[in-house]
C-alpha cells in the first residue's frame, strides 16, 4: 500500500508540474504574442489641428441618472470646441427627474446648446439604450453633423476632450474614435476590481490590434465614441445592433465589416463618475453581460471558465502544491506565472494610480470574475440575464426580427 501511495503522490506530481508548465506558457505567450495588451500607452494622440472643424451632436442616453448627472453634463456643455457643437440628451424613461435636471443644468451652466427629449419605451427587439441612441442620432440628423458623439450620462469631459476626438479623427483617418473612460476607484473594493476589469478587457480585445487596419479585432467604449456619420449610415448603426446588450464592441465591430477605420485606447480627461462601493454594485456590473459576452454558448462558458483557472488560478495553486511536494519544477513554474501576470498588471495599477502590491492579488480577482461569469449564465436560464435598471433584455433572436 505504501508503494502505491507513493507511485500516486509521484503522478500527481507529474501532473501538477506539467498543468504549472502549461500556465507558465500561457502566461509567456500573452506576455509576448497578444497584442503587448499589458502596456498602456495606447492614449489619444496629440493631434495637429485639422483645417476646419466639422459639425458634432453629442448624444446621451439617460435612464435615472440624476444621482451622477450634475457631476457630468455640465462638463460636456462646457467643451471648448471651435466649430459647431450641440448636445441632445435623450431620457429613456427616467423616474427620478433626468430630463427636468438636465434642463435645470443647461439654465444654469449654460454652454453647448442642450435638446432633451423621450423616445418612450423600446420596441421589442431594441434595448433601452440603444432605442435612445436611435432616437437621439435621429435627432441630430436635421443638423447633419459629420460626427457623432455617443458618451454616457456618467462621464465627465475635460474641456478639451471633443476638440481632441475630432483632431485625431479627422487626421488619423478614423471613422471610430473611442475612448475607455477611467472608472472610480475610491472604495476599497473599487481598487480591487475596476483595474482588473480594464486589464481583462485589453487582454480580449488588445487595443493595438483594434486600431491596426486589416485585422478583425474590433472594440471601443460605449461612455465616448466619436462616430463619423456617414460611416454610422453604412453600417446601419444602430439598428444592425439594435439587440446588442454589449453595444459598444458591437458598434466598433459593424464599422469595421463595412470598411471603416476603429480606434480604441485609454483616456485622459474622461472619467467616469458612478461610484461602484460596494461588491454587489460590481457583481450586477460585470454579471449583467457575461454570458452575453460569450454569446449564450455553454461550450463558451465551459472554456472561459477552463481558461481562468489555467491562467489565473493555477499559478499560486502550484507554488502551494510545490512546496507541499518538495517539487522544485511545481513550484519554480507556479512562481514564474505568477510574476509575468503580477509584472503585466503593475501599468494598470499606475494608470490607476494604485500600489503595487494589489498585483499579486490578481488571481483573488479572478477568481472573483470567474463566479460573476458563472453567475450570468445561472441568471440568464433564470430568465433573469441582461438586467439593467429594471429592465431584462431577451437574448437575440428570441424577439422577431424587423429587419
Amino acid at each position: 500500500m505504501g508503494q502505491t501511495a507513493h507511485v500516486s503522490a509521484d503522478v500527481w506530481t507529474s501532473v501538477t508540474t506539467v498543468v504549472s508548465a502549461l500556465s507558465l506558457a500561457a502566461w509567456l505567450w500573452l506576455l509576448l504574442a497578444q497584442g503587448f495588451f499589458w502596456r498602456t500607452d495606447v492614449r489619444l494622440p496629440r493631434r495637429a489641428e485639422p483645417d476646419g472643424w466639422p459639425a458634432v451632436c453629442a448624444v446621451v442616453p439617460a435612464r435615472d441618472e440624476a444621482a451622477v448627472l450634475a457631476a457630468s453634463l455640465p462638463s460636456l456643455l462646457a467643451q471648448d470646441y471651435p466649430g459647431r457643437a450641440e448636445v441632445f440628451l435623450v431620457d429613456d424613461g427616467s423616474t427620478d427627474g433626468t430630463g427636468d435636471l438636465a434642463r435645470d443644468l443647461s439654465r444654469r451652466h449654460g454652454g453647448l446648446p442642450l435638446t432633451v427629449a423621450s423616445p418612450g419605451e423600446p420596441p421589442a427587439g431594441w434595448t433601452g439604450k440603444l432605442w435612445a441612441v436611435r432616437h437621439g442620432i435621429a435627432l441630430a440628423g436635421a443638423r447633419e453633423p459629420e460626427y457623432l458623439l455617443l458618451t454616457d450620462a456618467d462621464i465627465a469631459h475635460s474641456p478639451d476632450s471633443l476638440r481632441r476626438l475630432v483632431a485625431a479623427a479627422r487626421t488619423g483617418g478614423y471613422d471610430v474614435v473611442s475612448q475607455m473612460a477611467r472608472l472610480r476607484v475610491e472604495s476599497a473594493w473599487e481598487r480591487l476590481v475596476v483595474p482588473a476589469f480594464v486589464y481583462f478587457f485589453a487582454q480580449l480585445y488588445p487595443f493595438r490590434r483594434i486600431g491596426r487596419r486589416g485585422t478583425r479585432t474590433a472594440a471601443a467604449a460605449g461612455g465616448c465614441v466619436l462616430l463619423r456619420a456617414d460611416a454610422a449610415e453604412r453600417a446601419r448603426i444602430p439598428d444592425a445592433i439594435r439587440h446588442a446588450v454589449i453595444d459598444d464592441v458591437a458598434l466598433a465591430r459593424a464599422v469595421k465589416d463595412s470598411g471603416g477605420g476603429v480606434w480604441l485606447g485609454l483616456a485622459d480627461g474622461v472619467d467616469s463618475v458612478r461610484p461602484y462601493p460596494r461588491l454587489g454594485d460590481l457583481w450586477r456590473m460585470v454579471s449583467r453581460s457575461a454570458y452575453a459576452q460569450l454569446r449564450h454558448n455553454p461550450l463558451l462558458l465551459a472554456g472561459t471558465v477552463a481558461g481562468l483557472v489555467l491562467v489565473y488560478l493555477v499559478p499560486p495553486a502550484a507554488v502551494a502544491a510545490g512546496v507541499a511536494a518538495g517539487s522544485a519544477a511545481t513550484a519554480a513554474c507556479g512562481a514564474g506565472a505568477w510574476l509575468v501576470m503580477a509584472g503585466t498588471y503593475l501599468p494598470m495599477l499606475r494608470y490607476y494610480r494604485q500600489p503595487p502590491w494589489l498585483a499579486p492579488l490578481l488571481p483573488f480577482t479572478a477568481f472573483l470574475y470567474l463566479l460573476m461569469t458563472v453567475d450570468s449564465a445561472v441568471q440568464h436560464y433564470r430568465g433573469r440575464g441582461a438586467a439593467w435598471k429594471g429592465r431584462t433584455y431577451t437574448r437575440p433572436g428570441a424577439v422577431p426580427d424587423e429587419g
